[in-house]
């Protein structure tokens, strides 16, 4: 049994248990009140969320956590997608490992989902990333039932490689029949002025509520933009046009690390649901 360990432990996140815990249930308590709970009767697709320390982006996380637990819906496989900021590994990489471990305890990998993908494992990929392991402490914390992850980086972001990886998931899962979950990981724009950064997100934002991911593409391409997990937002869009007839994204909650340490460049934190209407 191969296990991988926590990388970002102790420095995106509490390394310990109760600390973690503590920590999650904060930054929950002040943001329940906002938390559009009414979102939980759609049916689920997946959603952005981002990953930076909790103590910049929980804040913008955990709106989608709760309403995923308040769905009442038990997913059996969670894709957490995420771009691969350390570069080592496959253009599109699983990962080798049985399990992946967080102080909250260990989740099992769908192997058997795994092995049907066209998509080579690397364990060198996931080791040291911290966009994927990031996600699992929180899905841990929400969900109270037992699930399993299919994690997935992304070394070349580009509209092809998006929509393969959702055509693929789709194709399997029509043998496979699991209940699926997409999660995106993702922060938006990286060390701007805060007022620029509002402006840029919106040039993506506007092509993620018309699900347009080949203009997200060109888009970043174009202007040079630092959304950092734009092949893991198309792949969630792609996945929606596939399973959905009207597929809807919705931003629910959307900030900066300059609201918790205020700075002239900021890193922007937007978290979307993207379910069927």
């Amino acid at each position: 049994m191969k296990i991988r360990k926590p990388a970002v432990a102790g420095r995106f996140y509490p390394g310990k248990k109760g600390e973690l815990t503590e920590m999650i249930e904060s930054i929950l308590s002040k943001e329940k009140d906002n938390i559009n709970l009414s979102l939980s009767k759609k049916k689920i697709i997946g959603g952005v969320v981002p990953h930076a320390g909790y103590m910049f982006s929980a804040y913008e996380a955990v709106h989608f956590f709760e309403i995923i637990k308040s769905s009442n819906i038990k997913y059996d496989t969670i894709f957490i997608i995420n771009p691969n900021h350390i570069g080592l590994g496959a253009e599109i990489a699983l990962d080798e490992n049985d399990f992946w471990e967080t102080p909250l305890g260990k989740t099992e990998l769908d192997k058997q989902f795994m092995t049907c993908l066209p998509f080579k494992e690397s364990s060198e990929a996931h080791k040291y990333e911290h966009s994927g392991e990031v996600m699992l402490p929180l899905l841990q914390y929400f969900l109270d039932y037992d699930f399993k992850i299919v994690p997935i980086t992304i070394t070349r972001q580009c509209y092809d490689n998006a929509k393969r990886i959702a055509k693929s998931v789709y194709e399997e899962n029509k043998k496979m029949n699991r209940k699926i979950l997409i999660l995106a990981s993702s922060d938006f724009s990286h060390y701007v002025p805060p007022e620029v950064g509002k402006m840029l997100d919106g040039l993506v934002i506007e092509q993620i509520k018309i699900l347009n991911s080949k203009k997200i593409d060109e888009v970043v391409s174009k202007k040079n933009l630092s959304v950092c997990g734009f092949g893991a937002i198309m792949t969630l869009l792609e996945y929606a046009k596939l399973v959905s007839d009207n597929p809807t994204a919705e931003i629910i909650r959307a900030g900066n690390s300059g609201d918790i340490m205020p700075s002239d460049e900021v890193v922007d934190y937007i978290t979307v649901l993207v379910y069927e209407n």
